[in-house]
Parts: C-alpha cells; sequence; structure tokens
C-alpha cells in the first residue's frame, strides 16, 4: 500500500525529517527554505523535541536562525532537556543569535533549563547581562 501524497506532506519519513535537520544543523539557509516552502511544517520537531529553530540555535548558524524567525518559527517550543532555542544561544555564547531570539519575543524564562539558569550554571556573564538589559528595556 503506499501513501497519498498528502499524508507524505504531513507525517514525513524519518530520512526526510532527518534531511531537513540535517540544512538545519549544517546552515543550509537556503535549501531548508525550499523545504519548508515545500510544506515541511516550519515548527517540525525532532525525536529530542528540538525543533528546527533550536537546532540552527545550538548550531550556531545565525542567517538561518533569522530566516526561521521571519518565516513565524515558534520560540517556545521546549525540547526533551526542557531547552529552548533561547537556552542553546544562551549556552553556545552567542550574543547575535539572542537578541535576535530575544527580539522576536523569546521568553529567558521558559523551560526547565532556562536562559537564565543556563547563564548562572555556566558562569556566561554576558549572557546573563543581555537577557537582564532585555528584560529592563
Amino acid at each position: 500500500m503506499t501513501a497519498r501524497a498528502e499524508d507524505q506532506a504531513t507525517d514525513p519519513s524519518a530520512a526526510v525529517v532527518e534531511g531537513v535537520f540535517d540544512l538545519a544543523r549544517d546552515g543550509r539557509t537556503g535549501p531548508l527554505g525550499e523545504m519548508l516552502d515545500a510544506g515541511v511544517p516550519l515548527n517540525l520537531v525532532n525525536g529530542r523535541g528540538d525543533s528546527l529553530l533550536i537546532v540552527a540555535a545550538y548550531a550556531q548558524h545565525r542567517e538561518t536562525v533569522q530566516d526561521l524567525l521571519r518565516r513565524g518559527a515558534d520560540t517556545a517550543i521546549v525540547n526533551g532537556m526542557g531547552q529552548t532555542a533561547l537556552a542553546c544561544a544562551v549556552f553556545r555564547g552567542n550574543e547575535a543569535i539572542l537578541l535576535d531570539l530575544l527580539q522576536a519575543g523569546a521568553d529567558p524564562d521558559l523551560g526547565s533549563h532556562t536562559a537564565i539558569q543556563i547563564a548562572d550554571q555556566f558562569a556566561l556573564p554576558r549572557m546573563r547581562e543581555v537577557l537582564e538589559t532585555h528584560a529592563t528595556a
């Protein structure tokens, strides 16, 4: 029995899903955008609960993060480890991506491992300062 085209679009195979996440992980913004334009869900999550935005933020691909945000990616997705894209940006010490996510409305208090907790746990005072400055702005 063959799957219908619409079923494949809403339930992509594991290989396709992994390939899409590889594009985000590798910062291949153009091809990722083509996949999204072709119908891959913007807020797709993998087996670990990571969204494309979380993967791109963790891998420090700012252009990909910015494209996903422009497309309306959900900054409130929390993965299986209790982390958000914002927490990933803090952990990686990437101030530019941190600011992009904050400007898109990402919540520093979201998740069981919040961005603020990550900044404190890993002694990242600059990341904490950016979070606090944004909170009072």
